[in-house]
This record gives C-alpha cells, sequence and structure tokens, in this order.
C-alpha cells in the first residue's frame, strides 16, 4: 500500500532479492534511508555516490534510484507516502551525520517507530505519523547543519539527470537508447560517455536494468500473465521478452515466478 507509513530494515525492503534495490527502479513513496553499518553505493537520478555508516539519504517519490549495499550492512529506511502531512524534500539529499548526538537522536526516532509498528496498538498510525513528523524536521535541521552547499552541476551530470528523468518517464514505450539521446539532442556516443562517467554504467544499460526491474517486479509480485508483462513494458512479442529476462537473470519468466511462490 502506496497511502500507508512504513519503517523497514534493509533486508526486509529488499524483500529477499538483492536485485529490487540493486536495479535502478523508483519508489511510489518518498524513502528515508538510515545506514549505522557497512558501506555501499547508491546512484540516483544518474550521480553515483560511496554511502557509508551514519549516512541519511532522503529520495522523494518517482526518483529513478539504486542502492548497492553489501550484506554485512544494516540500515532503516521510512516509506512515507507522498501529499501527505509529513513533508519531505523535494530534491535527493545525502547527508553524513558525525555528532554522536545527532546520530543518536534519529536512531531513537527510527527504534520508537519500529515499536509503534510492531506493536500495533490503538492509534498507532497517529503516532507513526508523529514520530516521522519529528523526523523530518531533524532532517530539516540536519540539511541546514551537514548539507553540502548547492553545487553547479557539470554539463555531463546534468545530461545523464535529464536523460534518467525520460527513462523513468518512458521506459515501458520499448523506445531504444537512441530514441533518448535523439530527444536530449545529442549523439548515442556522448550520451553513453556520460553516463559511464557519472553512473558508472552506459545509458543503453541504465535502460535495460530499469527496464529488468520492472519485468522482475511484475513477474513475482503479481500474476498478470506474461504476455502482457510483455505489452506493458514495450516488447514487441512474449518471446523476446522472454529471451530478454532468460538472457539477463539465467531464468526464464515462468521459472522466476515460480521461485518466488514457492519463496513466499
Amino acid at each position: 500500500m502506496t497511502d500507508t507509513l512504513k519503517i523497514l530494515t534493509l533486508a526486509q525492503w529488499a524483500r529477499g532479492g538483492n536485485w529490487r534495490l540493486d536495479l535502478p527502479h523508483s519508489s511510489p513513496c518518498h524513502a528515508f534511508v538510515w545506514i549505522t553499518r557497512g558501506q555501499g553505493r547508491f546512484t540516483v537520478e544518474g550521480l553515483r555516490r560511496g554511502l557509508g555508516v551514519h549516512n541519511a539519504l532522503a529520495i522523494p517519490a518517482g526518483t529513478l534510484f539504486s542502492l548497492d549495499t553489501g550484506s554485512q550492512n544494516f540500515g532503516l529506511v521510512c516509506l512515507i507516502p507522498p501529499g501527505g502531512s509529513v513533508l519531505m524534500p523535494d530534491t535527493p539529499q545525502h547527508l553524513r551525520i558525525r555528532e554522536v548526538h545527532a546520530q543518536s537522536e534519529l536512531t531513537s526516532m527510527l527504534d520508537s517507530m519500529q515499536r509503534e509498528q510492531s506493536l500495533a496498538r490503538p492509534f498507532h498510525d497517529e503516532a507513526l505519523r508523529a514520530h516521522a513528523t519529528l523526523m523530518t524536521v531533524w532532517l530539516r535541521r540536519a540539511m541546514i547543519e551537514h548539507g553540502a552547499a548547492p553545487s553547479e552541476k557539470s554539463a555531463a551530470e546534468r545530461l545523464v539527470m535529464a536523460y534518467c528523468a525520460l527513462v523513468e518517464r518512458d521506459f515501458t514505450t520499448g523506445r531504444p537508447m537512441a530514441d533518448y539521446a535523439r530527444a536530449l539532442g545529442v549523439t548515442p556516443t556522448h550520451l553513453t560517455r556520460s553516463c559511464r562517467q557519472c553512473a558508472g554504467l552506459t545509458a543503453a544499460e541504465i535502460l535495460t536494468r530499469r527496464t529488468l526491474h520492472a519485468a522482475r517486479s511484475m513477474i513475482e509480485d503479481t500474476q498478470m500473465p506474461l504476455r502482457h508483462v510483455a505489452m506493458q513494458l514495450g516488447f514487441a512479442s512474449a518471446a523476446y521478452f522472454s529471451r530478454f529476462v532468460l538472457h539477463h537473470t539465467g531464468q526464464s519468466p515462468s521459472a522466476l515466478r515460480k521461485r518466488a511462490k514457492a519463496l513466499a
């Protein structure tokens, strides 16, 4: 449910499949991530950055992102429905919190939210919203105290951000990467060079991985006929869709669905 505020561990957010976080995708909810152990990388709007202990990450709903964390990492994520009373930043935020007091304050808020959610006492939904409001106050204060001053994006970064916004909007159309480059007024070679520089992936890989995330989500989380999944993602045929999934996962769509059902 996208209208329900909830708090999860990173492992719960991944729901048993690292691909759910590793592959580029977007969330219908705002996501606030707090890392308390380990390190990794994240990519938001096509810009890749390092992620470490006591890092806070705010990702607006509908923003293309991926999160690459190791198995030893631990963190919490608060999913906040957009359009409600709990206010979140309109742009992605990455904060490194070094003060022990600030770290403890945020951890305490998130722990309280976890207790409210697990105990499910009367009015727990109101309590969750109240704690989330306090958390966003903490976030806004931290943005003032710890946030880096807005920096001018390079031409490559602006191009990649524009490309990722188009990918998130249009990936279900089946358009090839070259069409996106044409829409952005650059050559596929230039777009690919910029994406590799900013995201560590080629432009085609970003588009492919976004499509793959959507494909696996529909295959493993729904009972939609596979031919309809293929159609919704812009594939010319169900056979081509099956080859695409098999090539990138090593399993057919039906095998992925069967495995997901067995693990549920």
